[in-house]
C-alpha cells in the first residue's frame, strides 16, 4: 500500500465484505473501512460486481451505477466510474430486469435468464474490472450481494464467493445483530459454504449493536471456539446514518405496494427546529419500481422540513409540497396513481395551487401524453395533463451530467430515463421542463442537492402554500454528507480490529482456516 500505518508499500491489496442477509449492513461498512482507509493515506477505491438497484447515479463519464458504490467513492475521494459496479440490474416487475453492464443498458432479462447463463459469462468482465482497479489502487473493497450462503445460486454466482475465488479476497461476514440471531447467522453461513468458498472466510462484523459489549463477549469466544475465525469487530448502533442506500424503506423488488407500504415512513431529518415560524411537511407518493428516492433526502437534511411517504389520496391533504418521485415504470405507476385516487388529489392540488413537484418519471406523469413502446409496450396512454408536456420513450437511455440554472441559482444533476420529454408550454423553464402555477417538473436528480436552488425552491414553495416557513441560510448538504461518512470511518476506527483488517487486506487469505462441517451439498 501506499504511506498508510502498518502498511507494506504493495499495490492490489482487496478484501470482500459479505453479509448474513441482505440490509446486514455491507454497503456502510464498506464505505467505513473506505473511509478509514483514505483517512490513512491509502488509495482505496470500492468495487461491487453486481448490484440490483433502482437507486442509481451516473458518472462523468456517462456511465450508469448504483448510487451506493456513488456514496462509497464519496467515502473513499475517489471520481466513481463503471468499473466499481460493472453489472447493474433494475428490477422492472414481472420478474424481469433491465441489465447495465459497465454502464450501458444491454436487455432485458427474466431472473430464470440471468441465472440461466448469462451471469456466469460476466465473469471475465467483473473480474477483469477490479483487477484494473488493484492495478491503480492500493487497496480496492469490495461489497458482496444478499448472502454468501445462497447455495441455490451459488454456480453461477459472480459477486460473492464467485468473484472471492476468482480474485482470492478474504472476506469479512456482517451481521446485522438488530435483527436477532446473530451467531446462528454467522455460523449458519459458514457452514453452509463448500470447503472451497469457507478457506476465504477469515472472520467476523457484527453490526447495530445496542448495549454493553461486555455482555456479547462469551458468544464471540464461543463462535470462534465453533468456526475458528474471529470476530474482528463490534459496531454500535448510530441513528441518522442517512447514507445513500440500494434499495431502502422496505421496497420489494418486483414494486408490488399491496404487500410492503411505506406509508408512515419518515426520512429522517436533522434535529434542530424550522429556523422560521413553521415547518413544511412534504410527502412523497410511494409509486412502484421507485427509483432515486435519495431525491428527497437534502429535503430531509432541511431543519423544519418533514419528509414523509405515503401510498393513500387522504395524506396528500395537509402536505405543503407532494413529490412524484422517479420510477422504472411509468406507465405502471400512473394506473397506480389512479386506482388510489392519488391522481385526482393531484389535480385538485394543481387547481388550488398546491406545490405539487414530479421528477423524471414523475414529472413524465405529470405530462399530457405519454407513448411508450419501449418499458411497458402500452403505446398511447393519457397522462395527468398537469404540465403542457408530451413523452416519447425511446430504445436508447439518456444518461447525463447537467449543469444549468433555476430560480436563480446554479444546479448540478444526473439524468437516466429512456422517455424524452417535448415541452410545449408553460409559465416558467424549470431545467429541462417547466413550471405551471405551483406545478413543477424535471428530468434531473439530485438538483435539490445544489444548496441554493433548494434554498430558493423551498421558499416559493412555502410562499405557495401560505408556511411562515424559511430554509436555514447555513444548510451544506455536501458537508453533511461528507459528515456522515466521517461518522462511517470513526465507527470502523473506534471499533473494529483496524490491525486485522489490514493485515487481511495487505497479506490475503490467512493459511490454515478451519472447515466447518458440514458444508455445502
Amino acid at each position: 500500500m501506499n504511506g498508510g500505518p502498518g502498511t507494506s508499500g504493495k499495490l492490489g491489496g482487496g478484501l470482500l465484505v459479505a453479509g448474513t442477509t441482505s440490509d446486514a449492513g455491507k454497503s456502510v461498512v464498506t464505505a467505513g473501512i473506505c473511509r478509514w482507509l483514505v483517512r490513512q493515506g491509502v488509495r482505496v477505491a470500492p468495487f461491487k460486481a453486481q448490484n440490483m438497484s433502482l437507486n442509481s447515479f451516473v458518472t462523468r463519464e456517462g456511465a450508469e451505477i448504483g448510487r451506493a458504490q456513488a456514496m462509497q467513492a464519496a467515502a473513499a475521494r475517489v471520481e466513481p466510474t463503471a468499473l466499481m459496479n460493472p453489472v447493474l440490474l433494475k428490477p422492472g416487475g414481472d420478474r424481469t430486469s433491465q441489465v447495465v453492464l459497465l454502464g450501458k443498458p444491454v436487455g432485458e432479462l427474466s431472473a430464470r435468464g440471468y441465472h440461466a447463463g448469462r451471469q456466469e459469462q460476466l465473469l471475465g468482465t467483473v473480474t477483469d474490472c477490479l483487477a484494473e482497479l488493484r492495478r491503480t489502487h492500493d487497496a480496492v473493497i469490495c461489497e458482496g450481494a444478499g448472502s454468501p450462503a445462497e447455495i441455490n445460486l451459488r454456480r453461477t454466482d459472480i459477486v460473492n464467493m464467485g468473484i472471492a475465488r476468482a480474485a482470492r479476497l478474504p472476506v469479512v461476514v456482517v451481521g446485522d445483530i438488530d435483527r436477532g440471531g446473530v451467531f446462528a447467522s454467522f455460523f449458519g453461513t459458514t457452514a453452509l459454504l463448500s470447503k472451497e468458498d469457507q478457506a476465504l472466510v477469515a472472520g467476523y462484523l457484527v453490526n447495530k449493536f445496542r448495549g454493553d459489549v461486555t455482555l456479547l463477549e462469551p458468544g464471540l469466544d464461543m463462535l470462534r471456539t465453533l468456526t475458528g475465525r474471529p470476530t474482528l469487530g463490534v459496531l454500535p448502533y448510530r441513528h441518522g446514518l442517512g447514507i445513500d442506500e440500494e434499495d431502502g424503506m422496505g421496497v420489494p423488488p418486483d414494486g408490488v405496494w399491496g404487500r410492503v407500504s411505506l406509508r408512515g415512513a419518515v426520512r429522517e431529518s436533522v434535529v434542530a427546529p424550522p429556523h422560521g415560524a413553521d415547518v413544511l411537511r412534504v410527502a412523497v407518493c410511494a409509486v412502484p419500481l421507485m427509483s432515486n428516492f435519495t431525491d428527497v433526502d437534502a429535503l430531509a437534511a432541511e431543519p423544519g422540513v418533514v419528509v414523509r411517504f405515503v401510498d393513500r389520496a387522504e395524506e396528500l391533504a395537509d402536505a405543503d409540497l407532494v413529490v412524484l418521485p422517479g420510477t422504472r415504470g411509468t406507465v405502471r405507476a400512473l394506473t397506480w396513481l389512479r386506482e388510489r385516487g392519488l391522481a385526482d388529489a393531484l389535480a385538485r392540488r394543481a387547481a388550488e395551487g398546491r406545490p405539487v413537484l414530479g421528477i423524471c418519471g414523475g414529472f413524465q406523469i405529470l405530462g399530457e401524453h405519454i407513448d411508450d413502446e419501449v418499458e411497458s409496450k402500452a403505446g398511447a396512454v393519457a397522462g395527468l395533463g398537469l404540465l403542457p408536456v408530451r413523452v416519447r420513450f425511446a430504445a436508447g437511455k439518456t444518461l447525463a451530467r447537467p449543469v444549468g440554472e433555476a430560480l436563480g441559482e446554479p444546479v448540478e444533476g444526473y439524468e437516466i430515463h429512456h422517455g424524452v420529454a417535448e415541452v410545449t408550454g408553460g409559465d416558467e423553464e424549470f431545467l429541462d421542463g417547466c413550471r405551471v402555477g405551483s406545478v413543477w417538473g424535471t428530468h434531473w436528480h439530485g438538483s435539490l442537492e445544489s444548496d441554493g436552488f433548494r434554498r430558493a425552491f423551498l421558499r416559493r414553495v412555502a410562499a405557495d402554500a401560505g408556511r411562515a416557513f424559511v430554509p436555514a441560510p447555513d444548510t451544506r448538504f455536501g458537508t453533511l454528507r461528507e459528515e456522515q461518512l466521517d461518522l462511517l470511518g470513526d465507527l470502523v476506527e473506534e471499533h473494529a480490529d483496524t490491525a486485522a483488517l489490514l493485515r487481511l487486506i495487505e497479506e490475503g487469505v490467512p493459511e490454515g482456516l478451519p472447515f466447518v462441517p458440514p458444508g455445502a451439498p
